[in-house]
């Protein structure tokens, strides 16, 4: 299993390449590789048994990779791989007027429908919850992007919007009920869950919530509109997704919860009146439609809502009978949406008005479509015909209905007259000449497509005929599934004659009535109502889009009305009121609460707090930066004096590093403040201000108190040396036992920065700061260079300074940061590599060698910083992640947890025993971020606003010039 995971996986990735190169032809190899997996399935099939695959990846959260392949896994399957096989191949010929020059999106759309395949598998054979919806929404981005093919016409654009939107916010109260259920059972397994389902009310709203998720995927009402507008998507697509494989993703989760919980409050009442619903309402708009596609979206919605009723209701005979319906289901309608296909490539139109004699024209497209639809109304002897049989006596004598069972019966009798109608609609409004005497314009013009294209559809409606024939293979394989169904165990089986019973008669009854219906068609045209009774489901999305984008608007409009300090003061009211009202109201202990434990502290504490006041009423923003930066500096000694040289060590580096940004930000703005800002609203501000103190304060001394059982604190001392194989606590925890914290942060940094650059170099390509080699270039070198100064001599110290504005230099800082930046670049190795056991760490080491850039960029300008580090920061932001993120990845693909660290130790001549762990290729990671994130800052703040000055001063220097 997940030999085929990895399989898809890795064809998914070369597809695209396979597409340019040798176009549609590509997809044939492609094809082979649900089809080698189908072998598989094929000759390892679980019978009445199962197989189960289980590899340990996030334990702590239940997120171990626990695969399942059993009776309903192999059906599902089979249709999944087989399917896709089929439709792969019939893709080498639909796209025959395109290659992978002129269909610039192909080769993304091929990668797209093989990683499909993959998702699907990945689905149906996960046995934990959680795996399964990831699955789950991996087969909704890609359903969006393959409906969303055509990106150029906007009824691609909005179907594959809809979709998504529909089906995402299914599968988010989905996970929501997941979880409910996990943790009211104590596992995620399905397996364990449906063997020994819970009870409670947290339960029963749990099941429901994954039913909300299973019936948003099958297009059941009132999430059903999604399925019809997704038909603006290529036609393998709707073959594959909306027919055979994503839409049977809800029923399939159905019938896998059935057995546990059918009997669960609300789940077989709602699944029987929604899915009744279904098959009505949607039946009844496929017999108004005049695309041949929108006829079949309508006809699946419509058995989508049978097959929901019939794997959901409960009872073994019903749940074989379910089983049957979906199999022939994915037959005949996967077949008919391909020959819509070859019907729209041939004619250049699906509107069943404008096709006429096309049955004349091509007799082996009529015979599959004939096969496929007399599948799909039932007629004998086809597979078809079979399932519907099988349902009808089934829930007549469903001891899970009791006495709804003839009520049930009634409302698929009826629906099946519609499948009937339409049935006959696709098959005449396809192919017959419709009393003309001549073939349509469109007919006329066709051109023959070629018999490879006919390969796939007729493979699928010879199936059904075969299956019809001979279903005692079938009946054996849905058995195996069906047996685990509690109630009515009756032993029904899947055959074409069961005598002359009232299912026979019923059946009769509905194909008469369908043809009836068919052909008084004209009359009941004139009495058919001119709009729909229940709405336009679209137009009510619409709308409910629209009121939710207004809702949003004014919200956003009256709480962000873009003033910083209004929307400050929001976040800080909230967090004053809301945790106080919660100690206030709530129980609490008695704090113990000591102010110093030394008079050093004392003294420190006062500094930062004069800093901190000087800070509220000094108008100089330069000078109110220094002192916020005591304060920070303050808070860096108290940690020195509670044991804590890693805090403090960092907290002295982000104070320097954030002193210097600031300082680069201010160049920009006036040097102060003005009065009538610094004096609005005080007394409300230092009320606020004090609050906050006074409440983190609070909350801090009550939470100490609350602490019943031993700090974590004196734990993580020895998890961190004998876990994590390192003496530094601190860094540690930030590489190994909280790494996937980190790999957050960082990940929130990388894209911080790019924020940062995208707004100041919102007019020009970003790249790597100016090189003095570049300073003749026209992208660069706009402003004339200037003179060199005096002062240097023969001596250069600098490169970068020789292009500096000699009132800016300083003689004396070029030749100290000669001398001081190799020193300072020397420690920053020492922090990152002594770093595991000693104060340090990557992040300490980068911000290190950030000032070190911060340095060369003070002495020289912003052609010395394209000397110390000629690289784009991008590129070093994206290498460190790269490599952090591989971390994480090898240690999965080595069978360990994610970004679990081993010990690698060997001996080394002179040096002797070298020891170090595998952690240490993330902390570099995070070393190069840090690094890039200054670059990215120094190259945004430092020398693109270095060029915008010097732009301006040159523009003030020529515009004096003409004025004289």
């Amino acid at each position: 299993m997940l030999a085929i995971l990895l399989a898809h996986a890795a064809a998914a990735v070369v597809a695209p390449l396979l597409v340019r190169r040798w176009g549609r032809r590509a997809f044939h190899p492609l094809a082979l590789v649900p089809l080698g997996s189908l072998v598989w399935v094929a000759t390892n099939w679980p019978g009445a048994g199962e197989q189960t695959v289980h590899l340990e990846w996030v334990p702590e959260l239940s997120m171990d990779v626990t695969l399942r392949f059993d009776a309903l896994a192999a059906v599902m399957s089979v249709l999944v791989l087989a399917i896709g096989a089929l439709v792969l191949f019939y893709c080498a010929e639909y796209f025959h007027h395109h290659d992978g020059h002129t269909e610039n999106r192909l080769p993304s759309f091929a990668a797209e429908l093989v990683a499909f395949s993959g998702a699907m598998f990945g689905l149906v054979v996960s046995d934990n919850m959680l795996l399964l919806y990831l699955f789950w929404e991996l087969t909704t981005v890609l359903s969006f992007l393959l409906v969303g093919h055509y990106a150029e016409r906007a009824t691609s654009r909005r179907a594959a919007v809809q979709a998504l939107l529909v089906t995402t916010a299914g599968g988010l109260a989905m996970l929501v009920g997941v979880i409910v259920l996990g943790e009211a059972a104590g596992t995620y397994l399905l397996s364990e869950l449906i063997a020994a389902p819970p009870t409670g009310t947290a339960v029963t709203v749990g099941a429901l919530l994954v039913l909300v998720g299973a019936l948003s995927k099958s297009a059941i009402v009132p999430l059903h509109f999604w399925l019809p507008g997704a038909m603006a998507a290529p036609t393998p697509v709707s073959a594959y997704l909306h027919a055979a494989a994503m839409v049977k993703a809800g029923v399939y989760l159905i019938a896998r919860m059935t057995p546990g919980f059918a009997d669960s409050p609300g789940w077989r009442p709602t699944i029987v009146v929604l899915g009744l619903a279904t098959m009505l309402l949607a039946g009844w708009r496929a017999v108004r439609e005049y695309d041949l596609k929108l006829i079949l979206a309508f006809g699946t919605v419509s058995q989508l809502g049978l097959i929901t009723v019939m794997v959901g209701t409960g009872g073994r005979d019903v749940m074989l009978a379910g089983l049957a319906m979906l199999c022939a289901h994915a037959m005949f309608k996967a077949a008919l949406f391909m020959v819509v296909g070859i019907i729209d490539h041939a004619t250049g139109t699906r509107d069943i008005r404008r096709l006429g004699w096309l049955g004349d024209r091509h007799r082996p497209l009529l015979i599959i479509g004939i096969g496929g639809a007399a599948s799909m109304a039932a007629l004998p002897p086809f597979f078809g015909f079979i399932a519907k049989e099988a349902d009808l006596e089934t829930i007549l004598h469903s001891a899970s209905l009791g006495s709804a069972a003839p009520w049930v019966l009634a409302g698929i009798v009826v629906g099946s007259v519609f499948t009937t109608i339409y049935s006959l609609r696709f098959v005449y409004g396809a192919f017959a000449r419709k009393g003309r005497t001549e073939p349509s314009t469109r007919v006329a013009e066709m051109h023959r497509p070629p018999a490879a294209f006919l390969v796939a559809p007729g493979v699928l409606a010879a199936a059904g005929l075969v299956f019809g024939i001979w279903p005692t293979g079938l009946d054996h394989v849905l058995a195996d599934y069906a047996d685990t169904v509690p109630y009515g165990d009756d032993g029904y089986h899947l055959a074409l004659w069961h005598g002359v019973n009232l299912p026979l008669l019923l059946s009769v009854l509905v194909l008469a009535s369908g043809i009836a219906a068919f052909f008084a068609r004209g009359r009941l045209r004139r009495v058919r109502l001119g709009y729909l009774p229940l709405g336009n489901a679209d137009r009510i999305y619409d709308a409910v889009i629209r009121g939710i984008d207004m809702a949003a608007v004014r919200l956003t409009a009256s709480t962000q009305r873009g003033s910083i300090p209004a929307t400050q003061s929001v976040i800080l009211l909230t967090l004053v009121l809301l945790p106080i009202s919660m100690l206030v109201l709530g129980a609490r202990n008695r704090p113990e609460l000591a102010l110093w434990d030394s008079p050093l502290q004392v003294v420190v504490g006062l500094i930062i707090l004069a800093a901190a006041l000087a800070a509220t009423v000094m108008r100089n923003r330069l000078a109110a930066v220094l002192v916020v930066g005591v304060s920070g500096y303050g808070c860096g000694v108290i940690f020195v004096f509670h044991g804590a040289p890693d805090l403090a060590l960092t907290q002295f580096l982000v104070e320097t590093l954030t002193l210097v940004v600031f300082v680069l930000v201010l160049r920009t703005l006036p040097a102060e403040a003005e009065r009538s800002t610094v004096t609005r609203h005080r007394l409300p501000r230092a009320a606020l201000a004090l609050a906050v103190g006074a409440s983190v304060t609070t909350l801090a001394v009550f939470a100490m108190a609350a602490r019943t059982t031993t700090p974590i604190a004196e734990l993580l001392p020895d998890a961190a040396y004998y876990r994590g194989q390192g003496a530094n606590t601190v860094n540690v925890l930030l590489v190994d036992i909280r790494a996937w914290d980190t790999m957050g942060e960082i990940s929130v940094l990388l894209v911080a920065a790019t924020g940062v650059a995208s707004m100041v170099f919102r007019d020009r390509r970003f790249g790597a700061a100016p090189r003095v080699a570049d300073a003749g270039q026209p992208d660069i070198g706009r402003i004339p260079v200037l003179p060199t100064s005096p002062a240097v001599g023969e001596i250069t110290w600098l490169r970068g300074s020789e292009l500096r504005d000699p009132r800016y230099r300083s003689l004396v800082l070029e030749v100290a940061t000669r001398i001081i930046f190799p020193l300072i670049m020397v420690l920053s190795a020492y922090f990152f590599f002594a770093g595991h056991n000693t104060p340090g760490g990557g992040f300490a080491g980068g911000l290190t060698a950030g000032l070190a850039l911060v340095l060369r960029y003070l002495a020289g300008g912003r052609y010395e910083l394209g000397e110390a580090l000629p690289l784009d920061a991008g590129k070093i932001l994206g290498a460190g992640l790269a490599l952090s993120a591989g971390t994480a990845v090898a240690s999965l693909l080595l069978g360990a947890p994610v970004l679990s660290s081993a010990v690698i130790q060997f001996d080394v001549p002179v040096l002797g025993s070298v020891k170090f762990v595998t952690a240490l290729f993330f902390d570099l990671g995070v070393y190069l971020i840090v690094v890039g994130l200054v670059l990215d800052v120094l190259r945004s703040l430092g020398a693109r606003v270095d060029e915008e000055m010097a732009e301006q001063v040159e523009r003030s220097r020529q515009s004096r010039a003409v004025s004289r």
